[in-house]
């Protein structure tokens, strides 16, 4: 097992995206208590048309208005040219594009087949690095589809050859419908690392099914030392029916602080803003360690 994970904190874009909009301010809020609990990396915003997010419409607003700390780094997500260089006129150096495994949900998330999306990347890899900024892939739908079913890790191999030979910095595996299972992650993160060990590698799991903290449990054991999570468990997907909201940043931080395992995470702080969250979406968030508090101690 590894000796420290690195945590993405999700919650403010991919949280929130979820959710029925809320004020600006209260994002604000959000943004900058979960930038105090001693995360290390926030997506902060998407930048796209308000009309296909009316969630992010204000993203500009709230990057403007964020106390950027020290220590934290913070990225954007972007869905075509037009949303990379507002991410770049606003600052970001660090870029998330994505793209689905499954040909049906990227055309009902993009509007376009995962080859268009592919070709598309490329040219955003280019354009974005010659603006300075790295750029991290996320392939969706990595575990299974909603609209197709199972996934076969080759074409999850696949799209990584590609845009990995397209320049990406990082790439990212998105559980978008919960759909993973310890066998599942297995199977896409060993085929991936017998061709690109040296890789950069995020998983980013869904609990829809009550597998997330297992997932997490089976990558750290294949040497995954980078994850996204969502304060309380905010989140989910527009796209994928039935997909509930993200693993739990304090469930996953409580579970590998008991393993010894260090993340940087104040989980007393951590709780803190949980509860915030809940107060800003007005409603009880999923996350068992929000309710039921740790029994453990708070940091090892």
């Amino acid at each position: 097992m590894p000796s420290a994970v690195s945590i993405r904190e999700v919650g403010p874009r991919d949280g929130l995206q979820n959710e029925a909009p809320v004020p600006t301010e209260a994002k604000v809020r959000l943004l900058d208590a979960l930038s105090r609990t001693g995360v290390g990396r926030i997506e902060a915003v998407s930048f796209v048309h308000p009309k296909a997010i009316p969630q992010m419409a204000d993203a500009d607003e709230v990057w403007k208005s964020a106390t950027k700390e020290d220590g934290v780094r913070y990225s954007a997500l972007i869905p075509n040219s037009r949303g990379a260089q507002r991410a770049l006129d606003a600052g970001f150096t660090e870029i998330e594009v994505v793209v689905s495994a499954s040909d049906t949900h990227n055309r009902r998330n993009l509007n376009r087949s995962t080859a268009d999306s592919l070709d598309d990347i490329a040219v955003l890899i280019d354009s974005l690095h010659a603006a300075g900024a790295r750029v991290e892939v996320i392939i969706a739908t990595s575990f299974g589809c909603p609209y197709e079913g199972d996934v076969e890790p080759a074409r999850v191999a696949a799209i990584v050859d590609r845009v990995v030979a397209d320049g990406a910095d990082r790439i990212a595996f998105g559980d978008t419908t919960g759909m993973a299972t310890p066998p599942r992650v297995a199977a896409v993160v060993s085929r991936v690392r017998e061709k690109h060990p040296d890789l950069p590698m995020l998983l980013h799991f869904h609990n829809t099914r009550g597998t997330a903290l297992a997932n997490v449990y089976t990558a750290l054991q294949l040497g995954v030392t980078e994850f996204d999570a969502s304060v309380g468990g905010l989140g989910g997907c527009p796209y994928a029916p039935g997909a509930s909201g993200n693993v739990a940043t304090e469930e996953v931080v409580h579970m590998l602080h008991d393993m010894g395992i260090d993340t940087g995470i104040d989980l007393s702080a951590l709780l803190d803003v949980a509860r915030m969250a809940q107060e800003i979406v007005g409603r009880e968030l999923p996350s068992g360690v929000l309710r039921a508090g740790p029994r453990l101690p708070l940091a090892r």
